[in-house]
């Protein structure tokens, strides 16, 4: 079972909630850091990091002496990454989404392949027990999502043989790699807190997540706090609470210290250890719904 724990926005407690999850789970798991452009679900879990790779994306590179500019590259490119120009072609490698398509259509054979660096993949275990994958996106790099799929392609080539249920710690909001961070995930776990700024961006993140087609859940931070519509909003779209953190100064003291809150605190220890059963039956509900629309 794959679970992404995902926000409307950021400072919900996504991270919190990830970790205490690996933490608590009963099973095999591995923890998976896909907020790539700000990681830090590894400040909690302490992996002792086994392996490094560099990840890079396929981008083109002209050579104008074979080029006709025939403008068929151009043309293909949705992403404006290659512009012909009269009688100048031009590659723009930081906007390339890495699809190759460029190169496929040249009849000249003018482009051929080479790399842009997007970042690093860092794979390892947590308490010897978490397998733990994570991405950290080069600073400058612009597009998260290629990292993203990399580092999902690295877990499925390391892991493959394991079986070990994935947690992953998805990036917040609702843009692209947010979306990115859900599509792998059997379930969506969405964190939220009963304020204004916490109802409006659950409800974006709730539709945005939507055509999907992935069961939803919800876990509601700081519980006793602020206002009821997100409880409302819940009840009228189906989208079960599986459980809510209280506001609690003790929490806020853990996380400022870099500790698992599931780990810290014995009452969040059942908590999130009674999260876990609670989704996987609500991933198996799904599976059962899916089974008889096949048939």
């Amino acid at each position: 079972m794959i679970v992404a724990v995902a926000s409307g926005k950021g400072g919900t407690g996504k991270t919190t909630v990830a970790a205490s999850l690996s933490w608590v789970w009963d099973r095999p798991v591995t923890a998976v850091d896909l907020d790539v452009e700000e990681p830090n679900l590894h400040l909690f879990l302490n992996p002792e990091l086994t392996g490094r790779q560099t990840a890079t994306l396929e981008v083109p590179v002209a050579d104008e002496s074979k080029c006709t500019y025939c403008r068929a590259c151009a043309d293909f490119c949705q992403f404006k990454a290659i512009s012909v120009l009269g009688s100048v072609l031009l590659t723009f490698p930081e906007m390339c989404h890495g699809c190759g398509g460029c190169m496929a259509v040249c009849p000249e054979k003018a482009l051929s392949s080479g790399v842009r660096e997007l970042g690093e993949i860092l794979w390892g275990q947590a308490d010897g027990r978490i397998g733990f994958f994570m991405g950290r996106l080069r600073v400058g790099e612009a597009m998260s999502p290629p990292l993203m799929r990399a580092v999902t392609a690295k877990l499925s080539e390391l892991s493959a043989a394991d079986q070990a249920d994935v947690v992953i710690d998805a990036p917040p909001g609702t843009s692209c790699p947010a979306i990115n961070a859900v599509l792998p995930s059997d379930l969506i776990l969405l964190v939220t807190e009963p304020t204004p700024f916490g109802f409006y961006d659950f409800r974006l993140a709730h539709e945005a997540f939507r055509p999907r087609q992935k069961p939803m859940a919800a876990i509601i931070n700081r519980a006793g706090v602020g206002e009821r519509s997100i409880y409302d909003y819940c009840r009228s779209a189906n989208i079960p609470i599986l459980a809510e953190i209280p506001f609690d100064r003790r929490i806020a003291e853990a996380y400022s210290r870099g500790r698992i809150v599931a780990e810290a605190l014995p009452e969040m220890t059942s908590v999130f250890a009674g999260l876990v059963p609670r989704l996987r039956q609500l991933a198996a509900v799904d599976a059962v719904r899916e089974e008889a629309v096949h048939v």
